[in-house]
């Protein structure tokens, strides 16, 4: 077998049955793990770590995992093609290497060590004094160096990264020269990057599938991917003549083998009914060339980003694919991100959609939470974090849901680059329920469809409340909602069952009262904001000076000030009542932060590394 090297992990001095318990099954975790690495002759076996990302464009990292939710615990398998003096891997709020919790391997020449450190502000390395990366063994095999290492959830050191629901920015870096300690290490002058991935993924069980399931695959046909660090393309693709009502229960993606690294997300759109026929179209999404009609191509059928497995549909429910009123025309947009500017590669990636003919008991349908798409609704220039709101209130909820409600049990969040926060919280009399979805550390370049860890009911009269945070410290005018890439959106696409006439439940502040703010403006600020008719809503934002002042009065005003309410149907028409000028939501209990768990009691803090024999580990 081929050499191993494991270290024991750090005990805990409580002595409560509980965390008795919870140190014993801990230790049986680990010992499973060391023993899946020492029987294999080659590698750890792959179906111990079913999540798996490349980290880096060329192949050299690979990242599987699993995640224990009983221990609150991730163990990690990072597979090195060319291990040369060391690597560094760990998690950041936003990817940064400053202010970097990182688990580092790192080389003299001589003696090898692997231990928990963290970076300041400047990126300077520092010994973690609570090591809780912890080493559970090393493998040589003939595609490279394995690491097997584990990390709680949550370790309440304030130099560590909270592992918690959504989007997590994993760093790396790889050590090509040795380096005499950790002190020495200049992360500004090593390979480095990062990867997204939602590390906590929903432990569900896989419903079993049709035995009449049929497979369709809209794949991009042999792409050469543009040599520039981003692209989107997008591919027309056409159903059958006369293709009748199936069920999408399920799909996957189809990644052209050697591309995984360079195709981030894909998603499969299907488009309006209204129109008889779209043009075929193969090449760049932003091209002059691809048809304006493809802009009706909006309704999503699937989506896939990097790390994410196949999506299955729960038991009782699929969508609807084919059959009156659904057009046979599908648009497949693939997002190749590409920042060593390869040349030349193919591409025929894509998404493999697996239907069934025999209809469940419920169509699947997709509702749209948040803010309208309108610039009424504006971020202030050089904002660190500033939030906007949108509601679908108890009003809309009780004219368009059913009596028995409905389950939601996917999300998809959306905002554009400005965008760091998104949730979305269910609120019923007053009173926060439940969140449906939340991600602290989102990012606009990593959207995918999530499903839910357990379902949320929601019924006639509940209240869905999505909140966005943005950063515009960077821009110097107001950012105002729309559908441009530098204007924003705060929305939540809700995947539930039963599907109803409502597809879209947003607001946005009432007109009148930003006009009231305008004016206000002017009153208080020697700059004139033009308030005339034929200044557009933007353009009034751009002129705003933005000081103290006018910036907390927009924070005010979207806080009181009522709302336009859109509850619309899937033509886009509203449903019957009052929707302007309608009262905020009044909620009177928040639900309170979740506290991460914590030893009862101070755990000892070795801040000595592993020493390791990299010479064995690494090829000759």
């Amino acid at each position: 077998l081929p050499s191993m090297q494991t270290s024991g992990s750090t005990p805990c001095p409580s002595f409560k049955l509980r965390e008795v318990a919870s140190m014993y099954f801990t230790m049986v975790a680990v010992f499973l793990v060391i023993l899946v690495v020492a029987l294999q002759g080659s590698a750890p076996h792959g179906s111990d770590f079913p999540y798996k990302v490349p980290l880096d464009p060329q192949g050299l990292l690979k990242l599987s995992w699993n995640v224990s939710y009983p221990e609150q615990v991730v163990h990690f398998q990072l597979l090195v093609k060319d291990l040369q003096f060391g690597l560094l891997f760990g998690m950041s709020d936003r990817g940064e290497f400053e202010n970097a919790d990182l688990a580092v391997l790192w080389s003299d020449g001589h003696n090898s060590y692997f231990g928990d450190a963290w970076s300041d502000a400047k990126g300077q390395l520092h010994m973690d004094s609570q090591q809780d990366y912890q080493l559970l063994g090393t493998q040589r095999a003939p595609e490279g160096v394995y690491l097997l290492f584990r990390r709680a959830f949550s370790t309440c050191d304030s130099k560590d990264y909270l592992i918690e629901d959504g989007t997590v920015h994993l760093i790396y870096g790889i050590l090509e020269k040795p380096v005499h300690s950790l002190q020495a290490i200049n992360i500004s002058a090593i390979h480095r990057g990062l990867q997204r991935v939602q590390l906590l993924k929903p432990n569900i069980t896989i419903p079993e599938l049709p035995s009449d399931m049929e497979t369709i695959e809209i794949t991009a046909p042999d792409v050469v991917i543009p040599s520039q660090v981003t692209t989107y393309w997008c591919y027309m693709a056409e159903l059958p003549d006369d293709f009748p009502k199936h069920h999408i229960v399920m799909y996957e993606p189809v990644i052209t083998a050697g591309n995984e690294a360079l195709v981030h997300h894909m998603e499969v759109f299907q488009c309006a009914a209204e129109f008889d026929s779209f043009p075929y179209y193969n090449g760049p999404c932003d091209s002059k060339m691809k048809p304006d009609r493809l802009n009706y191509c909006r309704h999503v059928l699937a989506a896939w980003a990097m790390g994410a497995q196949a999506f299955y549909y729960p038991k009782e429910a699929g969508v609807a694919f084919g059959g009156p009123g659904f057009s046979r025309y599908l648009r497949l947009e693939i997002h190749y991100h590409n920042p060593l500017v390869f040349k030349g590669r193919h591409d025929s990636s894509g998404i493999r959609l697996y239907y069934t003919a025999t209809l469940r008991r419920y169509d699947a349908g997709i509702m749209e939470l948040g803010l309208v798409y309108t610039p009424v609704m504006a971020i202030p220039p050089g904002e660190e974090a500033f939030i906007l709101t949108g509601y679908c209130t108890d009003k809309c909820t009780q004219l368009a849901l059913p009596a028995a409600g409905i389950h939601i049990f996917a999300s998809q969040l959306h905002t554009h680059l400005a965008g760091r926060k998104v949730v979305t919280v269910l609120a019923r009399d007053g009173r926060e329920r439940q969140v449906v979805n939340a991600d602290s550390h989102y990012s606009p370049h990593f959207q995918e469809i999530r499903m839910l860890k357990e379902m949320v009911a929601v019924f006639p009269g509940d209240e869905l409340i999505t909140t966005c945070t943005y950063n515009t410290e960077e821009r110097s005018q107001a950012t105002v909602g729309g559908f441009g890439i530098l204007e924003e959106m705060c929305v939540n696409y809700v995947h539930y069952y039963p599907q109803t006439q409502l597809e879209l439940c947003k607001s946005a502040v009432d007109p009148g009262y930003l006009h009231r703010y305008f004016n206000l403006v002017n009153r208080f600020n020697d700059e004139e904001v033009c308030t005339c008719p034929q200044v557009s809503v933007p353009q009034q934002f751009f002129s705003v000076p933005w000081n103290t002042f006018n910036r907390d009065v927009l924070k005010s005003l979207y806080g009181f000030a009522p709302i336009s309410m859109h509850c619309n149907k899937s033509s886009a028409v509203r449903f019957p009542g009052e929707w302007e000028k309608q009262p905020l939501p009044t909620i009177t209990k928040r639900l309170q932060e979740p506290v991460p768990h914590c030893p009862p009691t101070p755990r000892p803090q070795p801040a000595a590394p592993v020493p390791l024999n990299l010479s064995k580990l690494r090829r000759d």
